[in-house]
């Protein structure tokens, strides 16, 4: 019986295990038309969290004017308070709120790919200004072949 339990928790921790342990692979980087997919993906949900706070200032904006329209008949018109919307407090000024900006349709253009030699990869930002320090080449700093003496 006690075998059995043993054989048991050893299946139960090898499928754990089988499970498990490729969950913790690396995967390979993404191809470069992932890459742009991502990238046009992640700028349309930047888009259209734009376009959302733009309906929701509009709908605040409808939401002050009935307010407003239903305040003409008293003595005193009160605007609403920033930050103040839950405690129902209300001060006697109006105060001047932000226009709603549009974001305008969805437009994307991809970044374009510059050539390894003009990102700045293999060579230094600035121009050279001055000649190398040294006329010796690698094997010659490195101790392995000479240069042969100029006639």
């Amino acid at each position: 019986m006690r075998i059995v339990a043993l054989l048991n928790a050893a299946t139960l921790a090898a499928l754990s295990a089988a499970v498990v342990v490729p969950a913790f692979a690396k995967l390979p980087p993404p191809s470069p038309e992932a890459q742009a997919k991502a990238a046009e993906t992640a700028a349309k949900s930047a888009w259209t969290d734009k376009v959302g706070a733009y309906k929701v200032c509009l709908a605040q904006d409808r939401a002050v004017q009935s307010y407003r329209a239903g305040n003409k008949g008293t003595t005193q018109a009160a605007a609403i308070v920033p930050g103040a919307a839950n405690t129902g407090m209300v001060s006697t000024p109006a105060v001047a709120m932000a226009t709603c900006m549009d974001p305008g349709p969805f437009t994307y253009t991809p970044a374009a790919n510059k050539p390894l030699e003009a990102s700045g990869a293999h060579s230094p930002p600035g121009a050279a200004v001055s000649p190398p320090s040294s006329k010796a080449n690698a094997a010659e700093i490195a101790g392995g072949v000479k240069k042969p003496a100029p006639n």
